[in-house]
């Protein structure tokens, strides 16, 4: 089974940049889209970004681009979420996904179901 777990999270000032890790067991990494996402208490769960197996290619939301960066070390099985200039409406729980479409990420890629889910690492950005 695959089993993903975020670590990375806690309590930052804004302004600050952080870097959320998520470690991925259980199957062959490659083969897998991953994605994260955040989920603020009492609201919707919102998309970040995802990469390709290779981590070649990258999509993010339109309000993450620019701000937030995805990477993936497959030798480690690891996927990071960079964030930079944390702000206090970036406070949600983080999480990491993968996705077992056999089809890598491409421009045209849209609603992509992610199937594996870890269970978040909380971000809170305060002064």
């Amino acid at each position: 089974q695959v089993e993903l777990v975020e670590s990375g999270g806690g309590l930052v000032q804004p302004g600050v940049s952080l870097t959320l890790s998520c470690k991925f067991s259980g199957r062959t990494f490659t083969e897998y889209v991953m994605g994260w996402f955040r989920q603020a208490t009492g609201k919707e769960r919102e998309w970040l970004g995802s990469i390709s197996w290779s981590g070649g290619t990258t999509y993010y939301a339109d309000f993450a681009e620019g701000r937030f960066t995805i990477s993936r070390d497959n030798a480690k099985n690891g996927v990071y979420l960079r964030m930079r200039d944390l702000k206090p409406e970036d406070t949600a729980t983080y999480y990491c996904a993968a996705s077992s479409l056999p089809a890598d990420l491409t421009r045209t890629d849209s609603g992509r179901k992610f199937s594996y889910w870890g269970r978040g690492t909380q971000v809170s950005v305060s002064s």
